[in-house]
């Protein structure tokens, strides 16, 4: 096996081992940028039911409104079993943490900055193209 060989596999390796530690260490991120995001969006559907439907329209949606506020709060009471007060108290998210630095860290040098970076972006390109492609289907 020549150097060329044996670069390509660490290369292979370090691209395998991030991916699968960020999609470890973003199931529980995700949740909380989720939280963010489901919030707003319940506090513009409120403000949009003051300012433009009936109380008919107001009345028939009300138990979608309800499910969605229990979803969010049974998504906060997850989160706050992973972090407390913006520290990760969970023990599976701050080892995935110090384990996606350190490939991060593998992978520079390794392969350099610029590498780092290509794989990051080719990383959120395949997990936007999977999001795309799950929705196509259902």
């Amino acid at each position: 096996m020549d150097k060329t060989d044996l670069k390509n596999l660490k290369k292979r390796y370090l691209i395998w081992l991030y991916k699968i530690t960020k999609e470890a260490f973003d199931k529980f991120e995700r949740k909380f940028t989720q939280l963010d995001i489901d919030k707003f969006i319940l506090s513009e559907i409120e403000n949009e039911l003051q300012r433009a439907y009936l109380p008919q329209e107001k009345e028939a949606i009300k138990g979608f409104i309800a499910d969605f506020v229990k979803y969010i709060g049974d998504k906060e009471n997850a989160c706050a079993e992973i972090r407390k007060g913006g520290q990760k108290i969970n023990s599976e998210l701050l080892f995935l943490d110090m384990k996606l630095h350190a490939v991060e860290k593998a992978i520079t040098k390794e392969l350099g900055k610029r590498a780092l970076a290509h794989i990051k972006d080719m990383y959120e390109k395949e997990m936007t193209k999977r999001i795309l492609k799950s929705t196509e289907s259902k």
